[in-house]
C-alpha cells in the first residue's frame, strides 16, 4: 500500500463534495483553491462548463493591496473582488466549494470577506 500525499488526500475530500455540489448559470459553483504562495477564486457555471467570473491574489489590484498572496488579507482582498465581479455580473447566491481545503484560515477569510462584500452561500 503506497503512501498518499497531502494533495492525494485533498483531491479524494474534494471530490467527494462535488458528488452532491453543482453550479448553475444562476447559481455557480464558487471554487477556491489554495497554493503556498497564492489564493484563488472562481464561479463555475457546470451545466455549460464555463468560468464566469475569477479572482486571484496574483492580480493586479490585489497585487497592489497585499503584495504577499499567502496570508489573510490576500485572502480577505480576492474574496472582495471576486464578490465585486459577481455582483457587476448579477450574480447575487453561489454554491461555496471549498475544494477540499478546511474551512479554516485563508479559506474562511475569503468566504468571510465575499459574505460581507454582498454575495450569499
Amino acid at each position: 500500500m503506497a503512501v498518499k500525499s497531502r494533495n492525494d488526500k485533498r483531491l479524494k475530500r474534494h471530490a467527494r463534495v462535488r458528488k452532491s455540489l453543482h453550479g448553475t448559470p444562476e447559481k455557480p459553483r464558487m471554487c477556491v483553491f489554495r497554493s503556498i504562495k497564492n489564493i484563488s477564486v472562481q464561479l463555475i457555471d457546470d451545466v455549460n462548463g464555463h468560468t464566469l467570473a475569477a479572482a486571484s491574489s496574483l492580480d493586479k489590484e490585489v497585487k497592489v493591496k497585499t503584495p504577499n498572496g499567502a496570508n489573510k488579507e490576500a485572502a480577505k482582498a480576492v474574496g472582495e473582488a471576486i464578490a465585486k465581479k459577481a455582483l457587476a455580473k448579477g450574480i447575487e447566491t453561489v454554491a461555496f466549494d471549498r475544494g477540499g481545503f478546511l474551512f479554516h484560515g485563508r479559506v474562511k477569510e475569503l468566504a468571510d470577506s465575499a459574505r460581507a462584500a454582498g454575495l450569499k452561500f
